[in-house]
């Protein structure tokens, strides 16, 4: 299981799907980018690279935020997490390159002002996701040190397993409640079979993985996120605070704070969700008016496993983006009609109470 590129498993897509919303599932996402920020000026420099607001990263508290370019457009999202004398920063692996690149110079930047931060690879660690209704219940048989029921959506902590420190958060990309757990490479095949030898838990690969975050209406980056789409366009602007408008001083700010207060009108698109008639449009597909002038595209889209029907995320021109707003989709050369409905597909499931 270990290595983070299976599509799919034995039990197929859909099966995997099903479980993972009503049991627990386990990913392997040992491809995501584990990053390491120390040094004394260490928030200076996220709050310079990304959108985060670090006054509300308390103690091992994390967040979804965004990597800005100088355009406004989004270099990449990211979860970032106040991990006690460092900070812990989580990256998509097909952007880790071009990532590292564009950190690599923001840092070298802040060090030629005497500032001290350290970026460095949090190295010979693996990641897990065990997604679920059931995880909790499943993760706390292999964890010692404390009480996962008292962790809210974003909270986590280190805890022993298998003897070794691991950091576990109460997060992930499904929408449902689950863990993601941070462990030694040394460990993780023996504590992946420890979890997979519970009778609650199936393996479950990317193709589901994709599946089940479209349901929950998130975004992922490649499609839904790129380097020309400001948080605006993306229906992301919750991620930057009231401070951080207020203040600015991260890159791109100055294009993408003028942006906030424009009516959504005036935007050249919107991500929107849509229900789409028939077989599902997939990444690529036109979105039409009625009157059959290309609007959008589509960016992701799927037969939702939970509700039967034919889900999508795409980008539209306004005001196409209005909720119950009727629009055709180009599927296979056939006009499929569509309504733009409300985001996420799927309730989601965060434990924040």
């Amino acid at each position: 299981m270990v290595g983070g590129t299976c599509l799919q498993y034995t039990d197929g897509i859909v099966k995997s799907h099903l479980h993972t919303r009503q049991s627990a599932g386990l990913f392997d996402v040992s491809h995501m980018g584990q990053l390491k920020i120390t040094g004394n000026d260490r928030n200076e420099f996220i709050e310079h690279l990304t959108v985060v607001d670090t006054k509300k990263l308390t103690e091992y508290t994390g967040c979804y935020s965004l990597i800005p370019n100088a355009k406004g457009g989004i270099v990449d999202d990211t979860i970032i997490t106040n991990a006690g004398d460092f900070l812990y920063v989580v990256v998509n692996a097909g952007c880790y390159i071009r990532d590292m690149e564009h950190i690599r110079k923001v840092e070298s930047a802040f060090k030629a002002k005497n500032k001290d931060v350290t970026v460095s690879d949090w190295s010979g660690r693996s990641l897990l996701a065990l997604q679920g209704p059931l995880a909790e219940t499943v993760l706390q048989r292999f964890v010692s040190g404390g009480k996962l029921n008292k962790l809210k959506f974003f909270q986590g902590g280190f805890f022993t397993i298998r003897g070794a420190s691991c950091y576990v958060q109460r997060s992930g990309y499904t929408g449902e409640d689950g863990f993601e757990v941070s462990v030694p490479t040394e460990i993780v095949v023996d504590f992946a079979k420890d979890l997979l030898a519970a009778p609650e838990v199936l393996p479950v690969g990317l193709g589901a993985r994709d599946s089940l975050r479209l349901e929950a209406g998130l975004s992922l980056y490649g499609h839904e996120l790129d380097e020309e789409t400001t948080p605006k366009q993306a229906n992301l602007v919750w991620t930057i605070s009231k401070r951080r408008q207020e203040e600015g001083g991260f890159i791109g700010a100055e294009v993408i704070l003028a942006e906030i207060p424009k009516p959504i009108n005036e935007l050249p698109k919107r991500r929107v969700g849509l229900f789409v008639e028939g077989a599902p449009a997939r990444e690529g597909a036109t979105v039409h008016n009625m009157q059959e002038e290309q609007i959008g595209t589509v960016t992701s889209g799927t037969m939702s496993p939970v509700l039967k029907k034919a889900i999508a995320m795409a980008y539209v021109k306004p005001p196409s983006h209005a909720l119950g707003t009727e629009v055709l989709v180009s599927v296979r050369g056939t006009m499929r009609k569509a309504v733009v409905t409300k985001l996420p597909f799927v309730p989601t499931s965060y434990k924040t109470e």
